[in-house]
């Protein structure tokens, strides 16, 4: 959690049901906006859940691909203040070329993780192929495995109103998760939690509480992750991503089954075709 900033907030309300109404107090989900600082130039401003935002800089800045190793960051500090939250890196001299290339300069909002970018090219960039096999898992662990996240979702129970992103390892379930109001920001934050603990993601899957969409397919193909679960439906534009960079998508992962869209060969299951 940033100094000074909660990730909830207890707001009073009147609930108006069929059979009357009454006053409530919620557990709000909070939205700060959180400025990435790269060498004293601020990239992007995201509003986000105020929490886990070191997992969430350092998650951006490798899913956006302006650092690929931890030396490359040469410094790196959280500030508060009464506006939001910067956190600020700076980075080593080779680095200025991949921050030039995905500089950004406009306030996303949580539904987005595209806004302020400077150009079409950059909203559809390349993204590196996921040529390595990658883990292997059973059938029966995709189609549990947003059940699974449920249960790692202490923000979700508290407030219904934000977003996880999981990740799961063959016969080991979820090792790790992350929540925020933004699904991208959830997925930033998985990333850097595992980034900064040392955890490979070529060797487990990522499990998503929401539809897939094309940044999120291109994040895991940057991260190195091989095997993207959701518990709703990919974008047509998202699944031609993942078939191209060789990710394997399983979608509507819920109710003990899924849909498999591309590279099955990581998923240990008998197809039985219905007409």
């Amino acid at each position: 959690m940033a100094m000074g900033f909660s990730p909830t907030q207890s707001r009073p309300g009147l609930s108006v049901q069929a059979e009357g109404a009454r006053r409530v107090t919620r557990a709000l989900p909070e939205e700060a906006p959180v400025a990435f600082v790269f060498d004293g130039t601020t990239q992007a401003v995201m509003m986000a859940t105020p929490d886990d935002i070191a997992d969430f800089a350092h998650g951006f800045a490798v899913t956006e691909g302006i650092v690929t190793a931890p030396d490359q960051i040469e410094e790196f500090e959280i500030a508060a203040h009464d506006q939001g939250i910067e956190a600020r890196f700076w980075l080593r001299d080779d680095r200025q070329e991949a921050l030039t290339a995905r500089r950004r300069q406009m306030a996303g909002p949580v539904g987005c993780g595209l806004c302020g970018i400077d150009s079409l090219e950059q909203a559809v960039r390349a993204v590196p192929s996921v040529i390595h096999a990658g883990p292997v898992f059973a059938a029966r662990e995709i189609a549990c495995a947003t059940a699974a996240l449920g249960a790692c979702q202490p923000l979700h129970d508290l407030t219904r109103a934000t977003h996880a992103a999981g990740f799961i390892r063959p016969g080991e379930g979820v090792v790790m998760a992350r929540e925020d109001v933004g699904r991208h920001n959830a997925l930033d934050k998985l990333v850097g939690a595992l980034w900064r603990g040392g955890i490979d993601p070529a060797t487990g899957a990522i499990v998503m509480t929401s539809r897939l969409s094309v940044e999120l397919v291109q994040k895991c193909a940057v991260a190195g992750c091989a095997i993207l679960i959701a518990v709703s439906a990919p974008t047509a534009h998202a699944l031609r991503l993942a078939e191209t960079s060789g990710i394997t998508l399983a979608a509507f992962a819920r109710g003990g089954g899924f849909d498999l869209y591309s590279h099955p060969h990581r998923i240990d299951i008998e197809v039985h075709h219905v007409a």
